[in-house]
């Protein structure tokens, strides 16, 4: 067992809001976006960092298993690195 404290993930408002919204048109989701949230709480902080911005956001592409298409037709994840323990979600 690691020594290092978990990692907390927290969803905005208006992420929160859009998912919903996605969730009566696309059923899957929750399923799809569940690997990325487990991979941000083992601490592996995945995608292209926006630059031009003071915080350390970053972008991240899920594949939509609602469609039989590639990541570049799925969902786009933005989330901001507050601290070394924390994550919040921003939008999708």
């Amino acid at each position: 067992m690691s020594d290092e404290p978990p990692i907390v993930v927290r969803a905005a408002p208006e992420f929160q809001r859009r998912l919903r919204k996605l969730a009566k048109r696309y059923r899957q989701i929750r399923d799809d976006v569940q690997p990325v949230l487990e991979q941000l709480q083992a601490g592996d902080f995945a995608g292209d960092q926006i630059s031009g911005i003071g915080y350390t956001v970053l972008k991240i592409r899920i594949k939509n298993s609602d469609i039989q298409k590639g990541k570049s037709a799925g969902y786009r994840l933005i989330y901001q690195v507050e601290s070394s323990t924390a994550v919040l979600l921003l939008l999708i």
